[in-house]
């Protein structure tokens, strides 16, 4: 039960100064307030609004990776930053390496990294998982053996249980233990947007680190686990691929490169490197330069998730993709068999992805057959280092891969990776523009004329595409059109709208239609999105 004089004395305080005392950007009544009934400022809790799971992917813009700063932003933040020189800093900031390395004798170094990102996946435990595995990962990059973790997690406490964020704990805990790394300690902030990772600490022989800057003329280039996991996670954030595919990309995601680092030390390898959020494309080219060598892929031997082909040939393609390209696509030289969608792939960004191991010719096969014996399935000889170069990678094909044909399916439903029941939505026929693409001209019910006035008004032109549609979700919420508001709602996520944009245009029409079209739109967007 919520405490009514804590409520009052907490909002006439803050109607008072005309700001919310828990967040001075917001007014008082806030949002939450208006559509849960609840105070977070007096202590109120969400839990008793929430039913069902919680979907993580549906509470951020930009799942995994891909909410980390781009190579080109973050190079020019970094420009004209300067460090102090350490005789004992084997691999620093400069480098740009996986991790940085720090002698503390002539025989041990300590190696340090952290990584934090956003959910890639619905389930909060699964989550953790995948943020244990991909932070520990630069350690494995390097060579080195992982010994202590911190971990470090953002959380919008209040706003959703605490259940929440003890299943990501308790994730990323089970996995670092199976990593064999002891969690000593962490740090949270409350935060709206739902972030974990790891700072992890390994040790190695100063003589023995694996760098991304020793790739050798002639060596050959394997990957350990398969690409795409941008593309499916993305794919599912709006609903557009099988549970079937996201599950093998979570199962990839939460999988410790901790076996692949073992072998590959038993062999004459050269540059490491793990691949994640810069891209394929993006790790090989800061390999490749760092080397001083131009190294060649080809796309037909590069593992790849389940559905990936059939999202990239649908145009489900994540923005970090144009990210990523703006930051290293003059040094990506494409054969003109390569195809548009092909490159996409090479450039989406990964969460928790493979290490990329550049080895000698005569070691790579036996590699390649330790890795398959002891599970690691998906790794693949994927290239070669060419020579001394600039940095260039080039992108070759083969022909054995074929980009399947554009499919005309709608959005899938999904629910959780927990909950295998994808179930494909026939559209409803609605009252407003979207009717043009469903009803067939020359019909009883809608004259012709009317559909090409559909169409016209539906059309981008001094209103953008965006505009128009987030008019549309607001009408339709105003019209308390059931059929209109569940089109609308389910193709602003096709579009990639973010779960704010949606609602912002909820509260316009709701601004306009009081109490009850609020009722209305809480109760259609919770079962379209979800709470």
């Amino acid at each position: 039960m919520a405490d009514m004089e804590k409520r009052k004395r907490v909002m006439q305080r803050s109607i008072a100064l005309g700001h919310c005392i828990c967040d001075a950007r917001k007014p008082c009544p806030c949002d939450i307030f208006k559509q849960k009934n609840i105070c977070l400022c007096a202590g109120e809790r969400v839990e008793s609004v929430i039913t069902g799971p919680v979907r993580l992917t549906q509470l951020v813009e930009k799942p995994g990776c891909a909410s980390k700063i781009d190579q080109a932003f973050l190079k020019s933040a970094l420009k004209g930053l300067s460090f102090a020189p350490n005789a004992n800093v084997l691999v620093g900031a400069p480098a740009g390496d996986d991790a940085g390395v720090y002698k503390i004798s002539s025989d041990c170094a300590l190696v340090q990294t952290v990584d934090v990102f956003s959910p890639v996946v619905d389930d909060p435990y699964t989550f953790g998982q995948i943020a244990a595995a991909n932070s520990v990962s630069d350690i494995y990059a390097m060579g080195a053996k992982a010994l202590t973790a911190l971990s470090v997690i953002a959380f919008p406490a209040r706003e959703l249980p605490d259940h929440v964020m003890h299943d990501i704990l308790r994730g990323g805990i089970d996995k670092m233990t199976e990593a064999g790394v002891a969690i000593i300690g962490g740090h949270s902030i409350n935060d709206p947007q739902i972030k974990a990772g790891f700072a992890v600490t390994g040790i190695i022989h100063p003589s023995r680190i694996c760098t991304n800057a020793n790739a050798r003329p002639g060596d050959v280039l394997i990957l350990t686990k398969a690409l795409g996991t941008g593309i499916i996670s993305f794919a599912w954030q709006i609903g557009r691929t099988s549970e079937q595919n996201m599950k093998a990309a979570a199962i990839s995601m939460a999988t410790l490169n901790k076996k692949a680092c073992e072998l590959m030390l038993a062999h004459d390898i050269g540059a490491v490197t793990d691949v994640t959020g810069f891209s394929l494309m993006g790790h090989l080219a800061e390999m490749a330069s760092s080397s001083s060598v131009d190294v060649e892929i080809v796309f037909d031997h590069l593992p790849l998730l389940p559905g990936v082909l059939e999202a990239a040939a649908d145009g489900i393609l994540p923005g970090a993709i144009e990210r990523n390209k703006e930051s290293c696509l003059k040094q990506a030289a494409p054969q003109p068999e390569i195809s548009s969608e092909m490159l996409d792939i090479c450039f989406d960004a990964q969460t928790s992805g493979g290490l990329l191991i550049s080895v000698s010719p005569k070691n790579a096969q036996t590699l390649l057959v330790d890795l398959h014996k002891n599970g690691i399935s998906d790794a693949a000889i994927v290239g070669r280092v060419l020579g001394p170069g600039k940095g260039i990678v080039h992108l070759a094909s083969d022909g054995t891969c074929k980009m399947p044909q554009p499919s005309q399916k709608q959005a899938l439903n999904c629910t959780t990776v927990d909950t295998p029941k994808a179930v494909t939505d026939k559209p409803p026929v609605a009252c407003c523009a979207d009717a043009a693409q469903i009803l067939q001209p020359g019909g009883s019910n809608v004259p012709e004329k009317f559909i090409d006035f559909l169409k016209s008004a539906n059309a981008p032109g001094a209103l953008d595409a965006h505009t128009k549609q987030a008019m549309a979700i607001a009408l339709s919420v105003l019209a308390k059109c059931e059929p209109c508001l569940k089109m609308h709602l389910k193709k602003a996520q096709s579009m990639g709208f973010s779960r704010q944009e949606i609602d912002e245009a909820g509260w316009m029409a709701i601004a306009f239609g009081g109490s009850p079209t609020m009722m209305f739109y809480n109760d259609i967007a919770s079962s379209v999105l979800g709470n």
